[in-house]
């Protein structure tokens, strides 16, 4: 089927729903770290994957209450206001059930017209997503994109097989990055497990350790940072990747870092449910804005011993503001630490090496895939490619 053939639709046609939940009574307060129900919301929906990071549960009451906006299986979610307007991704079928709050819009296409896998692709299209971004800020102070919109938006659909070899063939790159990225799971575990052995004390502190300051052991690139915003990001797509407090928010076409760093979450996304630090281990060129902080470690502490010890820190204390929680430079620099003696340090350095080196090549891997899989997007819409 050529490209001409595709045929125009406008997407609350082809959908069986489209809409978006509301905050339970009580807001933040009123959620938990576990539950039965989670409660999707905008800081969890990325581009092409789902985040964690953050996410909420809900009681059953509260879940009665938000029922119209039950998920399903596949379900596409679209972020419909502020900053992260227009990011694009499914619903993890292992997450069910679950509810979206009222920045996140729920859109289940009608099976037997749309497939759900294409549609995900189809809306993180550039084109699709420029439309998006512009339409979002049109005559508002709040990027945001309405029901009705959604329902207007005009989308060009090949044939039902057609869509499901397309979304397939780019599902298979999203898929490969998923499993090395669960691959580096379990090699962080295993990286974790030999530093809780021999650098965390139970009790006192061991003859030849000592109690110091974060700062000692680390170096600070903040000053090299610079944010920039959704419209300057559509107008600079490219391969590198744009780093926030927790995840990878954007593509870009420059990078500010090369090598090998770590990232602490600055404001907003500052700390776990379990009060450690939000924190990235990231290697190549990338881009990062202000909401993070850019680290490596210096001396004998390599940058994987520095990720390591502050993935096992309780960090609640440095946090400051409660509506936009913050952990501040000085605040960060002025945790205190216990250092092992520099032969433990040597030790777990030369034991851990060899396991972030495969989970750095497996990160090199998937910034491979992923550059692939934008490439094609475009054509595949374009009907550059003929399936």
């Amino acid at each position: 089927m050529s490209f001409s053939e595709w045929k125009k639709y406008k997407l609350g046609d082809v959908c069986t729903k489209i809409g978006s939940g509301a905050t339970p009574r009580g807001g933040k307060e009123s959620y938990s770290d576990e539950g039965e129900y989670a409660l999707i919301r905008s800081q969890n929906v990325l581009d092409f994957t789902f985040s964690y990071s953050g996410l909420a549960f809900i009681n059953e009451t509260q879940a009665n209450k938000l029922s119209n906006v039950e998920l399903e299986k596949d379900d596409v979610l679209l972020n419909i206001t502020g900053d992260s307007v227009a990011r694009v991704c499914q619903v993890p079928t292992s997450l069910l059930p679950a509810r979206v709050n009222q920045h996140v819009a729920i859109i289940r296409p009608e099976k037997k017209i749309l497939d759900s896998f294409f549609l995900k692709y189809y809306l993180l299209n550039p084109s699709c997503k420029n439309y998006l971004l512009n339409i979002s800020a049109a005559g508002a102070t709040r990027n945001a994109i309405t029901k009705g919109m959604i329902e207007n938006l005009e989308i060009y659909l090949p044939e039902l097989k057609t869509q499901q070899k397309i979304a397939s063939i780019l599902s298979s790159l999203d898929d490969k990055i998923e499993l090395n990225n669960k691959t580096n799971q379990t090699l962080e575990a295993m990286a974790q497990s030999l530093f809780k052995e021999m650098c965390l004390p139970i009790s006192e502190i061991p003859d030849g350790w000592r109690i110091g300051k974060l700062g000692e052991i680390m170096q600070n690139f903040d000053s090299k940072r610079k944010p920039l915003s959704s419209r300057e990001r559509e107008k600079r797509k490219g391969e590198y990747p744009y780093y926030g407090a927790a995840s990878i928010v954007d593509y870009v076409d420059d990078y500010l870092f090369d090598g090998v760093y770590l990232l602490l979450g600055e404001d907003g996304s500052v700390i776990t449910s379990d009060e450690k630090p939000i924190l990235q281990y990231v290697t190549g060129k990338f881009w990062v804005n202000n909401h993070t902080h850019v680290l490596r470690g210096i001396k004998d502490y390599s940058t994987e011993f520095l990720y390591l010890l502050l993935k096992n820190t309780n960090v609640k204390k440095l946090v400051r503001g409660a509506v936009q929680p913050k952990i501040n430079q000085g605040n960060m620099n002025g945790l205190e630490i216990v250092i092992p003696p520099n032969k433990v340090v040597q030790k777990i350095n030369e034991l851990v090496k060899p396991l972030f080196e495969n989970i750095l090549n497996n990160q090199d891997e998937n910034q491979t895939l992923s550059n692939l899989r934008n490439d094609l997007i475009p054509k595949f819409f374009k009907g550059e490619i003929k399936i």
